[in-house]
């Protein structure tokens, strides 16, 4: 029997873990001060002598003792199974609410960290004090059959009959006391009849935490270049590479399996953040990356909604900016990271920045899976050690590491010693998932440039098949606006024609308000749409969307892009 002031601490074995794949919680049990075990005589009467007949005289002796040893029997053991509904029963007991332990905030399809006042410890009370009861009958039988004497296994067979409603019943009422006792208390540390309890502080428990499913999608780029077939070294500097003139790189023909092996091979700590999937859509120098490549890369993603946690694309940095804007319109509301990154040179060159670009990509992606548990859920750029909204992003530099800025939108992280993140400037995103996978490609943009007469430079667009033109002017909106200078008469000429315009600037930073001046004025009576300001890049793609699905005004925000 256990002493009345004893009381074990939770003991729960630790589970063997993988690193990166482990999330820790401190359990806590909590139990009143003073509990105490049922006395022996308090269940003796259950199964007295009252209820066991006496067989013969010859065998009164015999069977009279071993009746005692089995009243003896039954009582150890109905008060084991008390001590053991105690212990089930202080794990119902509410904790401190500020020292509760935190549910995980992982997604439904990963084990949650429970703390131990669910309500499920209410339905286990119940079920292990009737596993108790029929462990104290069960002894009895036992201890019965061990005597050898046949009128006492008579007599034990009557007794657990009698004995076992009993036994459970007393097991039953004293948790439902222990549970009316602490039900009283107010706070988590004292009850209503003033008994204190002690919180007891457990061990830590490891439970396992599935890691996150990435699928990664190559599309070709610098990254994945043969640095042999596409490089010459430098003979004063071996440590330099240059692209081989005339060729642009070569790319070849790539297996998924080849090219994950490389990844985990230059970058073993990829799988460390999550459990990885590899396609290879295309191979291509991103120059050569244009709307049919957008909707195809589209659509794989779209059909692997369901299937992964979140996506990486490893591109070329090129036309990178065009195609992130692409996929930020075309699959509003996917509800998932989608991180487009690259390189500026090969992944197994010496000084390659592709595997700290992976890495970070990487974080960024999972970053819902870990502390601080951010919420990314849209389209974005991460290179050069920053988090860019995709449709903003805008390739600056040809050659610094630090080749993507965002001009007109905050980053939306920083990646250095710590991932520092600008949670207000993630996208909210509102309605349902809308994927549109048809573009019109026949879109191009004519910056102003003081002195051309449009009607020589371009002639007439619509007759030539142009459906749209980002027309970039200077300022707030201007333009030349003088008749024999052109642009308002071959405006007035290609709209007429059903030209769609779309008015921008040159400029990247400030507002657009071509109503401030006169060429501006009468750009926007002719149906020129002058929205908010957007980069070229995205501008260019929203025309080709809004094109095909004419019902879409290109002033209405769909992805942040505005």
């Amino acid at each position: 029997m256990r002493a009345a002031g004893s009381w074990p601490a939770a003991a729960r074995p630790a589970t063997p873990h993988r690193q990166f794949g482990m999330r820790f919680a401190s359990c806590r049990a909590v139990k009143p001060a003073g509990a105490t075990a049922v006395p022996a005589m308090q269940l003796s009467g259950t199964c007295g002598h009252e209820d066991i007949p006496q067989s013969s005289s010859s065998s009164s002796s015999s069977s009279s003792s071993s009746r005692h040893q089995l009243v003896s029997a039954a009582a150890a053991a109905t008060n084991a199974a008390v001590a053991a509904a105690d212990a089930a029963s202080a794990a119902e007991q509410p904790l401190n609410p500020r020292r509760r332990v935190r549910r995980s905030t992982r997604s439904a399809r990963h084990t949650q960290i429970l703390s131990p006042a669910e309500p499920s410890a209410a339905h286990s009370n119940e079920a292990a004090a009737t596993a108790a009861a029929a462990a104290a009958s069960e002894a009895a039988a036992q201890h019965a059959n061990s005597s050898g004497s046949s009128s006492a296994a008579t007599s034990s067979s009557r007794s657990r009959k009698a004995a076992a409603p009993a036994s459970r019943q007393a097991v039953q009422q004293h948790a439902r006391s222990r549970r009316s006792t602490s039900s009283g208390s107010s706070n988590g540390h004292s009850g209503s009849n003033g008994v204190v309890r002690e919180v007891v502080q457990g061990p830590h428990v490891t439970v396992p935490q599935p890691l996150p499913h990435v699928l990664i999608l190559h599309t070709g780029g610098t990254l994945g270049m043969d640095v042999k077939e596409s490089f010459d070294v430098d003979p004063e500097d071996p440590h330099h590479l240059q692209i081989k003139k005339g060729t642009g790189g070569i790319y070849g023909g790539l297996e998924p399996g080849d090219m994950l092996a490389n990844l985990f091979q230059q970058v073993p700590e990829l799988c460390q953040f999550a459990n990885l999937d590899l396609q290879v859509v295309f191979n291509k120098d991103s120059s050569r990356v244009g709307p049919k490549e957008w909707v195809q890369i589209a659509k794989i993603l779209d059909r692997n909604r369901q299937a992964y946690d979140a996506f990486l694309v490893v591109h070329g940095t090129d036309t990178m900016g065009y195609t992130a804007s692409a996929l930020s319109l075309m699959l509003q509301g996917f509800r998932k990271p989608i991180l487009l990154t690259g390189s500026q040179l090969p992944l197994a060159s010496p000084r390659s920045d592709a595997r700290q670009n992976l890495i970070d990509a990487l974080t960024c992606a999972t970053a819902a899976y870990s502390p601080p548990h951010v919420a990314l859920n849209e389209v974005a750029v991460c290179f050069g050690g920053k988090l860019m909204r995709g449709n903003r992003a805008q390739k600056v530099n040809s050659s610094n590491y630090q080749a993507f800025d965002s001009p007109t939108y905050p980053h939306l992280a920083a990646l250095g010693v710590d991932v520092e993140w600008n949670e207000r400037y993630l996208l909210r995103v509102e309605g349902g998932y809308r994927p549109r996978f048809n573009l019109e490609p026949c879109v191009i943009r004519i910056p102003i440039v003081p002195g051309s007469d449009p009607r020589i430079a371009y002639g007439d667009l619509a007759e030539r098949g142009v459906k749209g033109v980002v027309l970039e002017a200077f300022g707030v909106g201007n333009m030349p606006d003088l008749p024999q200078q052109g642009w308002m008469p071959w405006l007035r000429q290609q709209t007429k024609k059903g030209l769609q315009v779309y008015l921008a600037s040159q400029c990247h930073l400030g507002p657009l308000n071509p109503e401030l001046y006169r060429s501006g004025a009468l750009a926007v009576q002719m149906g020129v749409e002058a929205g908010p300001a957007m980069t070229p890049e995205c501008a260019v793609v929203k025309m080709m969307l809004c094109l095909a699905y004419p019902d879409i005004p290109l002033g209405l925000p769909l992805a942040g892009e505005l």
